[in-house]
């Protein structure tokens, strides 16, 4: 993992973004050279360009760059959907700019081109880099559940990749303790950091207070080049989420988190309306589609209103398209939608699998009521037991709501509170470090 703005970036994922942007841009490039190869044309750069960025941008919105690989059989599916989408945008920006246009035979050359290479390149990208490279060792710090789970996933199939568990520090919890065995146990740390080979320390400690952590030779650690890290931000940096159960309030204050200003709002309120009226223009065919698809298989209304809750914890009410049955909640009893739901129809099946049925809500970040990237809005009658339920959950409402976001990338539709839990753990880390 690196560090980038102040965010954990995998890099694993840049190399394979990078690599990725290089074959979809070599792509068009040869798709023009063996089409038109008897005449001399310049390097379509701006139109190899415009599809390169595209084609990354539907890869990325449907989930395609994490750090773990998944099922090639989805990946062909998750590709072969975000060609399909490119291919219509592509289409609008040739209408929209001729200056872009690009022949039917060069696109299609392209294409083939842009698919394989892109599934060659991730059917061997993943399996040269699980060879794995030099990996970090780190001693955890501590006892108790904390370290036992630490432990637990540095064995585990997420951690081994780049981190190798090197040993357990056990750290006297007890503050009834002997103060002379108490400094014992602490001056025995840099010995064992030293024996054990030791790149990294975690702290898996729950009390930290009344002497029980080793300060000085925690310190002495980190001068010699030995990284030390509390449990929240490791897990931030390998798994790109706040895990609850180690968040700590202080953690939260004390971090560079949450930044307020009228010039940083001014920014992202210009980003959302560019990038919301930008969007909507070039998708509105794809918009009409999808009512049209919709309107044939069950009806009318093609669109679906539903009250959310929006930043600052007041309502309003969003716009999607209609994905289910008519009536989905006739008995009025508000359900967690799966994403295997019997409520959903044929189309809304694949408007949920494409995240076209979020369209709309494009309108409500030109009505300020959303941003363009935040965390997902949920409805007031879970919200309202989820406030019980999990801890720092109303961190979120400190935001506008979004369109998308790290914990929709990342996760799948909320149907319990546990995915709640987990989407809110996605959710916290870009919003708290951007905002």
């Amino acid at each position: 993992m690196i560090r980038i703005f102040n965010h954990y970036m995998s890099l694993r994922v840049i190399t394979l973004t990078l690599l990725e942007a290089m074959v979809l841009f070599q792509a068009m490039v040869l798709g023009y050279e063996i089409r038109l190869f008897a005449q001399e044309l310049p390097l379509p750069a701006v139109q190899a360009g415009l599809f390169t960025l595209v084609m990354l941008l539907m890869m990325a919105g449907l989930g395609l760059y994490q750090a773990q690989a998944e099922p090639f059989r989805v990946t062909v599916q998750r590709v072969v959907i975000a060609y399909g989408l490119t291919l219509i945008v592509m289409s609008v920006a040739f209408y929209l700019l001729p200056g872009t246009y690009v022949g039917r035979g060069v696109f299609a050359l392209t294409s083939v081109f842009a698919v394989a290479g892109v599934l060659a390149v991730r059917l061997t990208f993943f399996r040269v880099t699980d060879l794995g490279l030099v990996k970090r060792r780190v001693l955890v710090l501590g006892n108790g559940a904390e370290a036992e789970e630490t432990i637990r996933f540095l064995h585990g199939s997420a951690g081994s990749r780049s981190i190798q568990y090197a040993g357990l520090y056990p750290v006297v919890a007890d503050r009834e303790t002997p103060e002379g065995e108490r400094r014992l146990n602490h001056e025995q740390l840099l010995r064992t950091v030293k024996d054990l080979r030791v790149s990294e320390v975690v702290i898996a400690l729950r009390d930290r207070r009344g002497g029980v952590l080793p300060l000085r030779q925690l310190l002495d650690c980190k001068l010699k080049g030995v990284r030390v890290m509390d449990l929240t931000s490791f897990y931030e940096r390998e798994l790109g989420m706040l895990k609850i159960d180690n968040l700590r309030a202080s953690w939260l204050i004390f971090s560079d988190g949450f930044e307020q200003g009228l010039l940083r709002d001014m920014v992202k309120r210009a980003f959302d309306l560019l990038a919301s009226v930008v969007l909507f223009t070039i998708t509105l065919p794809v918009l009409l589609l999808a009512m049209l698809a919709i309107a044939l298989e069950s009806g009318f209304p093609v669109f679906y209103r539903q009250e959310r809750v929006g930043r600052g914890g007041l309502p309003f009410t969003i716009l999607k398209l209609r994905t289910m049955v008519q009536d989905a909640e006739k008995d009025g009893q508000p359900r967690w939608a799966g994403q295997s739901d019997a409520r959903v129809t044929r189309v809304g099946r694949f408007l949920r699998l494409s995240r076209i049925d979020e369209l709309p809500q494009l309108i409500n970040v030109i009505r300020s009521d959303m941003s363009f990237v935040g965390p997902r809005p949920e409805r007031p009658f879970f919200v309202r037991h989820l406030l019980e339920d999990i801890p720092y959950y109303d961190v979120r409402h400190s935001v506008k709501p979004g369109i998308t976001g790290w914990s929709q990338v990342k996760y799948q539709y909320g149907a319990s509170v546990e995915d709640s839990l987990a989407k809110l753990q996605y959710g916290l880390p870009p919003f708290f470090r951007t905002h």
